[in-house]
């Protein structure tokens, strides 16, 4: 199969979890950019192997298999895939490309971590949950702010009613990466990243992190997405794609909410900011500041740091370093890889995301889509 490129201690395991394997993660790594050495990074910190690397040619493999330590490149996919010595295939090509790569590692009998979007469409995604299903394989999708420390701390407030009966939930993610018009990149083509670039990339995350958060799911949503850039790169080509997305949406409990999603948004480098008001206090986390959870009452608010001495027991193992030994996204990375093993190895880790959420992302970015096409709120299928 043809690919396109793309650009220690272990993590303590979470709460009624068999111990983490060390050994014996091997891992099979699709796709030589960024996001693979991100992958590549947490398969080492986990004490596993990267068996090897595929990308588009065996030249960029090649040079990928040096710059994330593997033991060796593989020609193509399918070289890849018939190696023994590979357990979980990572899928970090672009997004048109995870389907078939996702689907073909799965009928090869093995275990896979798939970049998200899923896939460019429900019906593919859902696809890929079944054949996962069936064959009784881990399949999972890195939505990793799940692993931020004050996430974990925040979802355990909700639940245990600190803030009360949730009322509102608001919030945006905002990037900057694309605010010129002379930066392109492959994602702002509908042919290789789907029909939606700025939600389906980074508003998924954010949908997450709200359903994670508060247990609820949007059931309807109205939407807006707007191309700010409508021409780009040094060719001046046409762009396809959103630059920004705005939602109001209700949740299934009642809640009414809305998020803004920016890639173009000066000074913002990756600002996932999501509120949660209740009848009894609010909660506040803000990505850029990981360390943080604001705690909002009507006499008095403060700012909760992440400290393993003083969160909650859902919480501490997400919190590897002593506080103020500052943590960040790599950390919940190497986490959701830890997690992940811990699967394999026959443990059920508390929220981790699998490919039935990566289905659910898809549904949601295809109401959105829907939604800004129409002009009418949609409803989100369950």
């Amino acid at each position: 199969m043809d690919l396109m490129q793309t650009a220690p201690a272990p993590t303590p395991d979470p709460p009624d979890a068999p111990p983490t394997p060390v050994r014996g993660y091997r891992a099979g790594i699709v796709g030589g950019g960024f996001m693979g050495g991100v992958h590549a990074h947490a398969v080492r910190v986990l004490g596993g192997t990267v068996t090897a690397v595929a990308s588009s040619t065996p030249a960029s493999a090649a040079r990928a298999a040096t710059a994330l330590h593997a033991t060796r490149a593989a020609d193509d996919l399918d070289e890849l895939l018939a190696m023994d010595d590979v357990d979980v295939v990572h899928v970090c090509t672009p997004n048109h490309l995870h389907h078939p790569v996702a689907l073909a590692a799965l009928e090869a009998g093995k275990h896979v971590v798939c970049e998200k979007p899923l896939a460019t469409s429900s019906a593919l995604a859902a696809e890929l949950v079944t054949t996962a299903d069936r064959a009784g394989l881990v399949a999972t999708v890195p939505f990793v702010y799940r692993f931020h420390a004050m996430v974990r701390e925040a979802r355990d407030r909700v639940r245990r009613g600190d803030v009360g009966r949730v009322l509102l939930a608001h919030g945006s993610y905002l990037q900057d990466w694309l605010a010129d018009p002379a930066e392109d990149n492959w994602r702002v083509d509908a042919e290789l990243g789907g029909a939606s670039r700025a939600f389906a990339d980074i508003g998924s995350h954010w949908c997450d992190l709200l359903e994670f958060v508060t247990g609820d799911r949007i059931a309807t949503l109205s939407a807006q997405l707007v191309t700010a850039h409508p021409r780009r790169g040094s060719d001046d080509h046409e762009v396809d794609t959103e630059d920004i997305a705005t939602i109001s949406f209700t949740t299934r409990g009642g809640v009414p909410g809305s998020a803004v999603i920016s890639q173009v948004s000066p000074g913002r480098k990756n600002r996932l900011l999501l509120e949660v008001s209740g009848s009894d206090g609010s909660l506040a986390f803000d990505q850029e500041r990981s360390e943080l959870l604001w705690h909002g009452r009507r006499d008095a608010s403060r700012s909760l740091v992440r400290d393993p001495d003083v969160l909650s027991a859902a919480a501490v193992p997400y919190s590897r370093l002593p506080g103020g030994h500052p943590m960040g996204y790599q950390d919940c990375f190497d986490a959701f890889v830890a997690d992940t093993a811990a699967a394999i190895a026959g443990g059920q880790p508390d929220g981790l995301p699998t490919f039935a959420d990566g289905l659910r992302s898809t549904r949601v970015v295809e109401a959105v889509v829907a939604a800004a096409d129409s002009g009418t709120w949609v409803e989100v299928p369950a």
